[in-house]
């Protein structure tokens, strides 16, 4: 079965789908052809992937298709999304080609398109790819001008290299912190072992062993994914509980207490760590991201640019404001004198550093920040409606917000709190967001918004409902 056609090929990032629904040999190679056409020419192609069943047979496709198409495709092998990034700058290629559905559940899978620049492509290009696509409008195969594939073994060593290259080594070392680390049975368990060892931590792994059908829990690394995290710090006395998602652009952090330590509040001990580091710093995030960020960006003297969501709006954010630290809500977090693209295993790092320099627990520096409660639900919508009930929103909140910004679907503050609804760009959800000083509001707030969403999709869907909080 093939995507509708008025259903959009690329989302928030790349091009996810349930394997043997949108994902088939088929689609993959005619994908790979609208790309190339797309490019145009010859040059590097690389391609990284993750550990999804999968992938391996998605990422030959993408390659024989590219070097029939006289571009030279180098396999890196199985890869934080990150690594791949990285390595697209640093060999100078034309583009990568990440094979990955990140943190979906394991019938996914997912390509994720990346420029020379080592950022995502824009929307226009997207349009671009796709409509060769649906057009099958794919340049011409000559028998004498087809491409050469190799791998290169090389690529997570440059980018560990890297990394260790923008924190303080010796500081993370003599404080030889006990870290537990729970790979997901996700890239990580390639990348994030050896870093850690090289840094001097002490490492309690879990999930190490890369499975593509996530046994030892699904590839989000939500509040409700980590309890074994969670019992393995405090049971082992760590430090700091760290865990990636499938394809480890994003991270999660359970301080010394076994208490999961939200990702808006991971965003704060970050943005503050660097403006402490460079007073007035500019700090990019997106519209998803709590009023907690803001407070802390302007006791701090810091500046705060705020953007759509999304990995490519916050890049962008990053590079044109010349912004020292970028991240989301979710897990993303962007060091740009590194590179910038959300990297977890380069957040980790940080992190430890972050530690190490301030010679307290975790817990302290969360304590040390504004306090507010989010809430957080999915709501099953299927794509035609999802403008719809972003409109709907729009009506709904206009005559009681105080103001509204539309940024990226519709978010209204309130004296008492803030509500943001917004269409996923990777799955037919619509996700609705609330905050307020207690958790009684937010979840007033976030009520008030699911009503606008329900009262839309079950007029057309009846029974649909909440997928899940979180």
């Amino acid at each position: 079965m093939s995507e509708p056609a008025s259903t959009p090929l690329f989302g928030t990032d790349g091009i996810r789908g349930i394997v043997g629904e949108l994902y088939t040999p088929q689609f993959a190679s005619d994908i790979g052809s609208a790309f190339a056409t797309f490019l145009s020419g010859s040059g590097q192609v690389l391609i990284g992937r993750d550990f999804r069943f999968t992938s391996p047979g998605i990422s030959r496709i993408l390659a024989g298709t590219l070097q029939m198409h006289g571009f030279d495709p180098i396999d890196l092998g199985p890869m934080p999304t990150p690594c791949l990034q990285f390595n697209v700058r640093a060999l100078g290629a034309r583009a990568g080609l990440m094979v990955t559905a990140s943190h979906n559940p394991v019938e996914f899978n997912g390509i994720k398109f990346c420029s020379e620049t080592g950022l995502e492509f824009p929307p226009e290009a997207e349009h671009e790819i796709e409509r060769h696509y649906r057009a099958r409008s794919f340049a011409p195969v000559v028998w004498n001008r087809t491409g050469t594939p190799r791998r290169d073994e090389m690529g997570l060593d440059r980018y560990v290299r890297s990394i260790l290259s923008h924190v303080d080594r010796s500081a993370i070392a003599r404080a030889g912190a006990r870290v537990v680390l729970d790979c997901g049975n996700g890239t990580s368990a390639v990348s994030s072992p050896p870093l850690f060892r090289t840094l001097g931590a002490k490492l309690v792994t879990l999930n190490a062993n890369p499975d593509g059908a996530f046994p030892g829990r699904p590839s989000e690394p939500s509040d409700e994914n980590l309890p074994d995290l969670k019992r393995t710090v405090v049971q082992t006395g760590s430090s700091v509980g760290v865990a990636h998602d499938g394809d480890s652009d994003r991270i999660a952090f359970v301080d010394e207490k076994g208490v999961y330590v939200p990702g808006e509040v991971s965003l704060a001990l970050f943005a503050r760590y660097v403006i402490a580091r460079e007073p007035g710093a500019t700090i990019v995030t997106s519209v998803t991201s709590s009023s907690c960020i803001a407070d802390v960006v302007a006791a701090d003297g810091g500046r705060l640019v705020v953007t759509r969501s999304g990995s490519l709006p916050v890049a962008v954010g990053v590079e044109q404001e010349k912004g020292a630290f970028g991240g989301e809500e979710n897990g993303h977090y962007y060091w740009p004198a590194h590179q910038n693209a959300p990297d977890g295993p380069m957040s980790s790092a940080v992190m430890l550093e972050l530690l190490a320099r301030s010679d307290r627990p975790l817990s302290e520096h969360v304590a040390e920040l504004p306090k507010y409660t989010v809430v957080k639900t999915k709501f099953a919508t299927p794509q035609e409606l999802k403008q719809v009930v972003v409109d709907a929103a729009r009506r709904e909140f206009a005559a009681s917000a105080e103001r509204i910004v539309t940024l990226d679907g519709v978010k209204a503050f309130f004296p008492e709190g803030w509500i943001l609804v917004r269409p996923s760009g990777t799955e037919p959800l619509v996700r609705v967001f609330a905050e307020s000083r207690t958790a009684e509001v937010a979840q007033r707030l976030a009520d008030r918004g699911v009503s606008v969403v329900r009262s839309v999709v079950e007029s057309s869907s009846p029974g649909a409902g909440v997928v899940a909080r979180g």
